[in-house]
């Protein structure tokens, strides 16, 4: 039986949360209602929390329940839904485009030129609509997707952030074979160096340090560079006799890495930024190598279209989040979740909360 109230933790004020009874939501047309399993503190969160993006309307107003990243089960469905059922175990994305503006005719709908216009059908869940902080909450069916009883519900948290990496190396490909360097071993990162693995690398270059560093190390990652202690581009033209990585996944959003990134791709190479760089002098070169060397920039923005392929790079082992998610917490203790994450205690990587 779906209780009238819920538990929440509520962005009461910038950094100031609550732990309060709502009302439950209602599954209205194409919607379901869903029992939040687990949800994974994003790298934005803290961002949102702080007042960081407040100009975007991230929140669009206080109290805000925040969360995108999640797994769970449907308890209810709304009228006309049809592809799911009552006890399906699934995970999340955050967008849900309006589907009629011409990005998401496209297939663009993370790009949809109607954001934020609620009346249009757009949602980004956790961002400018209420997310998955909470016990329950409603999605439309275009925004969640079946996952195997094989993926526990902490992992199958990770199928946003998963997904966002594998949305950016789409982008520019995997040479079979070839070098993929990536910048940044945090839970994107982490996840994209798996990935590019899966996908036929030949060689896969983590950057980075500390502890997340030692931890790419151990899942496999081919080489590791401290930054700290060498210069990333002079190793990673080492590692690939002066030519170059043929393809770049910048994950840190670090303001050198940009230029890094140019200086260790080969001629003719490919660059994704994954990174969020609000508010960050970034150092980056425009002109003269990017243009001589005819280097592809792209910039990824989160994980349109890849859920379905993600969870199957889950199911097959190729993606494994027992070394990401690294601490648990349930729905009350969000904010020392928060914390946890935020000052990386205790080594954390990926927090997820289990309401």
């Amino acid at each position: 039986m779906i209780p009238k109230t819920m538990k929440a933790c509520l962005l009461a004020a910038a950094s100031t949360f609550a732990i309060r009874e709502v009302p439950v939501p209602k599954a209205e047309a194409g919607e379901v209602l869903c029992r939040i399993k687990a949800v994974a503190i994003c790298g934005t969160d803290p961002e949102i929390v702080n007042g960081t993006h407040l100009s975007r309307g991230w929140p669009p107003q206080y109290p805000f329940i925040l969360g995108h990243e999640w797994s769970g089960e449907v308890v209810e469905v709304g009228p006309g839904v049809t592809e799911f059922k009552i006890g399906d175990r699934v995970a999340g994305e955050a967008h849900k485009g309006c589907g009629i503006c011409g990005n998401c005719t496209k297939g663009n709908y993370t790009l949809c030129l109607n954001y934020g216009k609620i009346e249009t059908g757009h949602r980004h869940y956790g961002f400018t609509v209420p997310g998955a902080n909470s016990e329950y909450n409603a999605y439309s069916i275009k925004s969640i997707h079946k996952i195997p009883n094989s993926l526990s519900n902490a992992h199958a948290s990770l199928v946003d952030t998963a997904g966002v990496a594998l949305h950016g190396i789409k982008l520019i490909g995997v040479t079979p074979g070839g070098t993929v360097a990536v910048y940044g071993p945090g839970p994107i990162g982490l996840c994209a160096m798996q990935i590019a693995r899966g996908l036929g690398a030949g060689n896969v270059v983590m950057v980075g340090r500390g502890h997340r560093l030692k931890v790419a190390g151990e899942m496999g990652a081919d080489y590791i560079v401290d930054f700290e202690k060498e210069d990333p581009v002079k190793r990673i033209l080492e590692i690939t006799e002066g030519f170059g990585a043929d393809e770049v996944l910048e994950c840190s959003g670090g303001t050198e890495t940009p230029q890094q990134c140019v200086d260790s791709v080969r001629k003719g190479g490919k660059i994704s930024f994954l990174g969020f760089y609000e508010d960050r002098k970034v150092s980056f070169p425009v002109m003269t190598k990017i243009v001589l060397n005819e280097v592809l920039l792209v910039g990824s923005r989160a994980n349109p279209n890849v859920s379905t392929e993600t969870i199957h790079l889950f199911a097959r082992g190729i993606l494994n989040g027992e070394r990401i998610v690294t601490h648990r917490f349930p729905l009350e203790k969000y904010e020392e979740a928060f914390h946890t994450f935020t000052k990386r205690k205790d080594g954390a990587i990926k927090v997820v909360v289990e309401p």
